[in-house]
This record gives structure tokens, sequence and C-alpha cells, in this order.
């Protein structure tokens, strides 16, 4: 029914008409025709000045008082209809007219919470309890991410600061002081503040269960940090190189030359130097949009492959290691070609051409530029340095002194620079001093070295030390920095000795190098120890941290040298040819008094001879990819030998091997290795025994269940599969701490989960032939507490695959998975969170054809990297049909309620939105790589992918669209890679979302 407002009485003023009902029941207007609603006038007072008027006119007339009960009853007990059918028909155009201007929305409120304030405050407190509760577990997540190095999510930073901004303290106070006025008689009196403080109770209330809510509904609290253009590298003290550091920054903006070149001695302080700048470039504004450093070190073969890794993962682009370096080489040579790039070459000891690696020639029209360092100045006229270097000299006494000082402990200090102290201690410490010729390396480790000395007795026998050297054939520098090297305990100095067995160029990873300490007995089975000396060697400045990895460590050339040259002054003897671009071997006639011999990363062949080294215990062999043939007594006389590392070979058969009866550790995975040693079982000390990604292996022999000892053994992703339960008999390895393992049936998986011991030393797991196997339900393998990678491989059956709900204490800790070969695979189910998939950050998906989308991706908050490959069915990644559109609309203006996220698993199908508010959904994901997917037509529809940095597309010809939009968020892209007719067709929403400043063609 609609109402037709009229003007009021002509003798009745429209703001107090309302005061006067007996104006309405005197001049009644036919056709339910009303008066003027003076409400409007009643906006115009204050929110308690009505409430008192409301109040008082309840106290007056009958009318009023039904009034009133009728506002109330609206707001907080019943519907309007209910109330309104309640009434006579004469209030009914009156009932209307109110309701259309408002004043139920206006007065009713406030009615509603002056009379409700008690129970409004109870409410609030409830609420609050509610929300340190939900705050408590929000900021325990962001602690867990950022100790991971993560960022806390822009989204739940904003929350945390609303939740801080909340000011209930006052709220309660005011209350309080109320608390005195329970009649309503007497509050009559206060009703300005009551109404007030009800309004602020009720308005806090809302906001409290809004803060509330919307912390339960946050999925992901952190994700790491994407790249920046400078990314900053280990520096210690530049004392002295300051000059030197203003002339590259001064030749790099005002130089002729796009490529400059630094020269000098090794030690000199070159690397410092380009440490120092490119972290000066992260506190400058520059043009460059990145620079990228490359340890080059080429001794005597180019590492093209390491430098084009690190170019790769600097520009964030998706590697693949099958492609070969010629190919790579043009696929980074367009990636650079396209930005404004600022390279630091370090350490180039020979000529090469840039365009071999990927690294287009730097010139004016690009502005890019490249910086390289050598030890030799014609190494920089054939790298086209030829206008712009800069030669660096050893430092001048003051700078040198003062390196030397800021090495020195506060103790030290005050006693070499103290006038008043001993003069001999001022006298030996400036002995020491010069002995260092200026050299920076020199001062660093030797300044190191001596920098808790107390007394003048041991800077006088430090200087002995220091300043003693024979004029045999010896390096004086070496023996100078020998002093730091015997401060250190016997182990540390056998550590450090080990490094130098691995090649002059590129870095040591920490893990395996800790397992050959391990193994020759330096460490007593203590890891943990091995990471402490690892330190201890870098506090001693004899090792460096990795450019970019922690778990990585790298040795300074010069320090190399004198490692080696001590190695000769002991007893031990090292063969030390790792890296040096060997095709044959060293003679036997050089290994016979070695005690380590490496020669790594070479080109050999094959090793045709028997030699008898009685005292070897480290062999190393590794990443020697044409090697494939070992004489059938090559270890006949190798009875002391403890670390053999035969990994990256193409070795097919392992000699037999039982006099190698002290062996404790041995790699022999990335192998083609058809059958181990029949009497294998005999080296009762291995202790780690490495056999992954042996494609040929056929058979152990039963070996591995007879080395009582192993605590490592891997056959992850082995052709060397366990098919009967009777063959996972290795319950006698009690020593065992981890295990890979590749399993052909569901009867040994389920074995294998009913082993506790063996369950729980399990970190990775390939399944792979399991024919009868139809389904794979993740919470089945609940046990299996340490898992962090799943293989699935050519299960023929395998139709289902869950994700369901984890239930445990702990996290699932799954990181990788991969799906590959999985010919009637349909559905992959994957539960809300916490499910078993949620730690996942590398999901790779081949050859699987029934899949036709994968929308249970958008579960998985912590993926880093999506890679799928040779999926025929696969038509959309992403399904959103109509329904989904129609939720998304509807939930557009907030997040889904649990309800709503219950309905999201089905069939591994799942809602996607694309509104702001849809932080859960891919919030990690840094690169798409789409490889041979002849059938897909869409990724997904464009959406906010606030960490996407790269999409690869090779071979999908029907895929027309990709998610970019101008509308949404994904400020880090930076690459889209793909061919340059895919490109062409490709469709956009809009006309700002095709960026051809991304695509790079391949």
């Amino acid at each position: 029914m609609t109402f037709q407002a009229a003007s009021p009485p002509n003798n009745v003023r429209a703001d107090v008409f309302l005061a006067r009902p007996e104006s309405f029941q005197s001049n009644p207007h036919p056709g339910n025709r009303l008066p003027c609603c003076p409400i409007p006038a009643m906006h115009r007072v204050a929110p308690s000045l009505r409430i008192c008027f409301l109040y008082k006119l309840q106290t007056t007339t009958p009318f009023c008082r039904f009034l009133v009960r009728l506002l109330h009853a609206h707001h907080c007990t019943s519907p309007m209809a209910e109330a309104i059918s309640a009434t006579s028909s004469c209030l009914e155009p009156l009932c209307g007219c109110l309701e259309s201007t408002g004043v139920f929305e206006a007065v009713g409120r406030e009615v509603a919470a002056f009379l409700r304030i008690k129970s409004n405050c109870g409410d609030l407190e409830k609420a609050r309890d509610s929300l340190r509760a939900v705050e408590t577990t929000v900021r325990a997540r962001v602690t867990a991410e950022e100790d991971k190095l993560n960022v806390c999510d822009p989204q739940v930073q904003a929350w945390l600061k609303r939740v801080d901004e909340l000011r209930l303290d006052t709220i309660d106070e005011d209350y309080s002081s109320l608390s005195g006025f329970s009649c309503l008689c007497q509050c009559t009196v206060h009703a300005r503040r009551r109404a007030s403080i009800g309004k602020r109770v009720v308005d806090a209330l809302e906001e409290v269960n809004k803060l509330t809510e919307e912390g339960r509904r946050f999925r992901t609290f952190g994700f790491k940090p994407p790249p920046r253009a400078v990314s900053q590298l280990p520096q210690t003290e530049t004392v002295g190189l300051e000059p030197m550091l203003a002339r590259v920054h001064d030749l790099l903006e005002k130089g002729e030359s796009s490529i400059i070149g630094v020269w000098g001695q090794g030690g000199i302080g070159k690397t410092t130097l380009l440490h120092a700048f490119n972290n000066d470039l992260e506190m400058k504004d520059h043009h460059y949009q990145v620079v990228i450093f490359i340890e080059v070190s080429n001794s005597e073969t180019l590492n093209t492959v390491e430098m084009q890794q690190t170019i790769s993962d600097r520009l964030n682009l998706p590697w693949n290691e099958s492609e070969t370096v010629e190919k790579r080489a043009r696929f980074l040579l367009k990636a650079l070609a396209r930005k404004r790039f600022l390279l630091l070459l370090d350490d180039v000891r020979k000529r090469f051409r840039l365009e071999d690696v990927g690294i287009p020639t730097p010139d004016t029209k690009s502005k890019s530029k490249l910086i390289l360092t050598s030890r030799f100045q014609e190494v920089c006229f054939q790298m086209g340095a030829q206008r712009s270097r800069i030669e660096m000299k050893v430092l001048d006494d003051n700078a040198a002194w003062n390196l030397f000082l800021s090495k020195l402990s506060n103790e030290a200090f005050a006693a070499v620079e103290s006038p008043n102290f001993n003069k001999v201690v001022r006298d030996q410490a400036r002995k020491i001093f010069s002995s260092c010729g200026g050299l920076p390396l020199a001062l660093n480790v030797i300044g190191t070295a001596v920098a808790g000395l107390e007394g003048p007795r041991e800077w006088i026998s430090a200087a002995n030390d220091i300043n003693m050297f024979s004029n045999e054939d010896v390096d004086e520098m070496f023996y100078r920095l020998k002093y730091s090297y015997d401060r250190l305990k016997p182990t540390q100095q056998q550590c450090f000795l080990y490094c130098t067995l691995f090649p002059e160029y590129g870095s040591i990873s920490k893990e395996p190098l800790v397992d050959y300490w391990l193994a020759e007995g330096l460490l007593l089975n203590d890891r943990q120890k091995g990471d402490q000396i690892i330190q201890s060697l870098i506090s001693a400045c004899l090792l460096q941290t990795g450019s970019s990895l922690s778990s990585k460590v790298k040795m300074h050339h010069v320090i190399r040298h004198m490692g080696i040259w001590l190695v000769n002054k002991t007893d031990q003897k090292f063969l030390v040819q790792a890296g040096m671009a060997l095709d044959s071997a060293p003679p036997a006639e050089e290994w016979k008094e070695s005690t380590r011999i490496s020669i790594m990363s070479n080109d050999i062949k094959e090793l045709p001879f028997s030699p008898e080294c009685e005292n070897l215990t480290t062999l190393l062999i590794q990443n020697n990819p044409n090697l494939n043939k070992l004489s059938s007594g090559f270890f006949k006389f190798m009875p002391s030998l403890k670390v053999l590392d035969l990994s990256h070979t193409a070795i097919t058969t392992l000699p037999e091997c039982e006099t190698l009866v002290a062996l404790q550790h041995l790699n022999l995975s990335h192998t083609r290795i058809r059958l181990l040693p029949e009497r294998l079982w005999l080296l009762k000390e291995l202790r780690h025994l490495d056999l992954s990604v042996t494609a040929e292996l056929e058979d152990t022999l039963n070996n591995c269940s007879r080395l009582l000892n192993l605590r490592v053994l891997n056959l992850f992703r082995s052709h060397y599969g366990i098919s009967d339960v009777n063959d996972l008999n290795l319950d006698s390895l009690k020593a065992l701490m981890f295990l890979g393992i590749t399993i052909y049936t569901e009867k040994v998986l389920k074995k294998l989960n009913k082993t506790s011991p063996l369950a729980k030393s399990t970190y990775r797991l390939h399944l792979k032939y399991c024919r009868e196997m139809q389904s794979i339900k993740i919470s089945d393998l609940d046990h299996l507490v340490q898992l962090e990678e799943l293989y699935v491989e050519s299960c023929y059956n395998l139709n289902t695959l869950v994700a369901d709900t984890e239930l445990t204490a702990s996290d699932s800790g799954l990181q990788l998975l991969t799906l590959s070969v999985l010919p009637v695979l349909e559905n992959v189910i994957v539960a809300p969170t916490p499910h078993h998939f949620q730690h996942i950050r590398k999901l790779t998906i081949s050859s699987c054809p029934k899949l036709k989308n994968i929308t249970w991706v958008l579960k998985l908050e912590m993926l880093e990297r999506l890679v799928i490959t040779h999926c025929d069915g696969l038509l959309k990644i992403v399904e959103e049909d109509s329904g989904d559109e129609a939720e998304t609309t509807m939930l557009g203006q907030g997040h889904p309620s649990e309800e709503q996220e219950d309905k999201r698993i089905d069939g591994g199908q799942s809602v996607c939105k694309s509104d702001d508010n849809a932080h859960a959904e891919l919030l990690n994901l840094r690169s798409i790589v789409l490889t041979d997917v002849k059938s897909l037509r869409s990724i997904c529809k464009p959406r906010n992918f606030p960490s996407l940095e790269t999409i690869r597309v090779e071979d999908c010809p029907n895929l027309r669209s990709i998610p970019l939009s101008s509308t949404y968020n994904c400020g880090k892209l930076k690459q889209v890679c793909g061919s340059v007719e895919w490109w062409e067709k490709l469709e956009w929403e809009d006309k700002e979302g095709k960026e051809s400043k991304f695509f790079i063609p391949i």
C-alpha cells in the first residue's frame, strides 16, 4: 500500500506536530491522506534529546506509549510486518509514513541501544574474548611466517592494525559510572550520557564481531618476498676502498664505455669492492631493472650452466634441465635484451663470449652496463673494457692500519692504541701489520687471528710466528696467512683442508660437505657440530657465505691455494684436479701416496687402471657425465677408503668392492647402474647409501637390508622398487634416520605405513606401477610424519587422489608433489584448510589425460610453482561456470561463510572468486609453466596474483587467454614467455591488459 504525504494543518508547526496527537484527531484527512510527517525535523534534534523526548511522550499519552512500544518491537524482537499487523487499521497510514521516512532506522536503533545497554555490554565482553583468541592465533601464524623469513600478508597486517586501534577501555569506564543508576526513572537524569555510551557500545560490538569474523577467515598469513632489482650480498669492511668505490660509481654514470674493468692481484679486494658496489645501489636511485652478480672464476673451463642458473634465478625464469646450453643461451639473450641490466662478473680469468652464456653485449643504446673484475689487465682488454678500467692497488698505510685495527677486540684495540700501555704490544702489532703488505685479504685474515691477543708475550710470539719463513720455495703471503690456520682446533683444521677438494669456481653445498666430514670421522656423528665448524671457518675469514643461498659456502681462491700449500707441508697428500676440464684421469702413479683425491667436474670418460692407494680415504669423481667405465679391479687396493662419490656419471656397473671394508659413504645417484655388486653387504661400516634417480637399477640383491649400520638409504625415483611385502625387509636397520623409497604395490605401501620405525624415517616416497591402486587418501599415510616429497608415477588404474583434513597436532610437511603418467586420474579432492596439501610449494602434473581441470589448486595456499606438461584432456586450469560466477557476484563484498566454504569440495572443484577479498587463493604463486597441453583453452579468469612473476607457455595452440587484466593485481609480473605466433593470437579483456613489455619470444 502506498501513502501520499500532504501538508500539515496550517496552524501547526511541523517540528512539534508529533507532540500534539490531538492535531491528528481533530484534523482527519479523507481518503487515508496523512499530514506531512514531522520526522525530518526530528532528525535535527540531538540523539539524547530525541530519546528523552520519546520517553516523556510514553508517560503522557496512550498513543505515544504505543508508538514507542512499536518502535522497540520492530528493532528488538520481531519483524516490521508483525508489528504493523498488530495495530489498528487507523494507524496503518502513520506507520507507513514513518517507515518511508526512515524514523525506525534513525530513532529505533538509538532507543534499542539506550534500553539494552546492559545486555549489549555483556555481549561486547564475550565478543572481545573471542577476538583476543583469534588475534592470538593470527599473531602466532604471522610469527611462524616471519621466522621463515617470509613477509606478513598485507591484509593480515591491516587487520592487526585495526585490532590494535580498538579502544574499549574508555567504554568500560564510562559504563561502570552508570552502574549506580539501574532504575529507568533514575536514568532519565543521565539520559544524554546513557544514550552516548549505548551508541558507542553498539558500534564497538559491531566492529569487534566484524574483526573476529575476518580473522577467522584468514588462510594465508605470509609469503616469500619477491626478489628486488638489487639482491643484497654479503659484505665485509670496506676500509680504504671508498676511493675505488667512488671511481666505479663515477665511471658507471659518466664513462664512455658500457663495459668497465677492475683488475689487480689476488686478495686485493676486488670481490669486496663489487659486493659493496652492489649493496650501494640498493640505497641509491638507479635506472636498472635488475642487477646480477655472477662469480665466474673460469680457471680452466667456463662454468656456463651455473652462470645461466644465476641469471635465470635473478630474472625469475623457469629452469628446464633438459634444455641444451645453446638453447638456454638464446632464451636468456632475449630475456636480458628486454631489460636495463647491470651485470657484475667477478674473477674473470679468461676471455669468453658473453652471447655463449646468454648475455647480450651492453651498448649505449640499451643503457645496460657490465662491470668485471680480473687479476689480469689483458683480460679486461679482451672483454671490451679498453676505455674504462680501474687498477686496484694495495691500501696505503693509514687505510691498512685502520682495517687492521677494525678486526681487533676492544681489549686488544685499547692495548695497541693506548700510549700509556706497554710499548712492546704496539711495536709487535705494527710488525704484524707491516707483514700484510697492505693486502686487504691478509689484513682481514691475520687481523681476525690476532684479535684476542692480550699480553706482550702473546703479541711477541704471534709476530715471530707470522714473520718466520724460510728462503726455500715458500710463498711469503701463504706463510703469513698460515697463522690464522694455526689458531684453529685440529678438527677445524682438517675440515678446512677438506674444502680444498672442491673446484676453485662456484660454491660448496653444506649438506654433502658435512656428510663427507661425518664419514671421515671428523664429527663423531654430530651434524650440528658440522654446522658450527662451518660457522667458525666463516668467522675466521677462511670461508665465505654464498652470494645468495645460505645452504652454500665458498672459498676465496687465495685461501684455497694456501690450503693446498698447507696440505703439502703436512704428512697428508691431496691430488686435486677438480674442474680442470680434464678428458682423462691423472696417471695411476700420482694416486699412490694420496690420502684424498678429487677429480670431480671434468670430462673424464674412463678409469682403466687399478691404482694402489693404501692410504686413500676420500675419492670424489662426481659430475663426470661421460664416465662409463671403471676397471674390474679399480677398488682392489683401497682398504682405507671412507668416502666414494660417483654421482652424475654414466657408469652401468660397479666393480666388486669387498675390499672397501672401511667405506661409510657411497653415492651412486643419477647414474646408469643396473645391479649392485653381489657382495656389497660385506661393507659393514657403510652408513650412507644414495641410489636415488638410478633409472636402470634392476635389483639391489638384498644388500640394503644387510647393511645394519645404514643411517641414510635413498632409493627415491630409482627403477628398482619394492613390489613384494617380503622385500620390505628393512626392519633390521635400527639406526636408519632417512629413507627415500620407491614402491610398486599398494600392499607394500600399507606395510610401510604400519612399520613404525621405517614410516617415521621416510622423507621421500615414490609410488610407481601400483596397478591395483585406484585411489590414494593422504590421511591413510598417517605414520609417514616426516614425508616431504611424494612422486606418483605410472599407476595406471589410479582414479582419485584425496588430500583430506589434517587432524594431527603438527602440520603436514609435504612440500613437493608430482603426478606423472596417470592415464585414468580424474579426481583430485582437496578438503578445506587444514589439509595435507596445505604446505605444498611445487606441483608438477605430467601426462594425466583425464584431468579436465585442476581447480583444486586454489586451495594450495603455499604453492609457488605450477608445472603442467602433456595433459591432453586439460581444458581449463580453473573451472568457472555460470554458477561460480553467480556465487562470485553474491560474495563479492565479503568473505564466504563457513558453510559456503564447505561446499567448495566437490569432485575436486572449488569456487573461484575474483574480488579483492579473495586473498587466500594463489597468494604465493610465482611461476606457471605449461608445456604441450594441446587442448588447454584458458588458465582462469583474471584475478589477483600478487606474487606471480613468470608465465611460460610452449605448444599450447588453443590457449587464447591468460589471466592478466589491468583491474587486478599482478604487480610482480616480469616475464610472459611463448612463441610470437601464440602471443599475437591471445585475446584480452581490455586493451591495457596486453603488455608487450612482459613478452619474451621462445
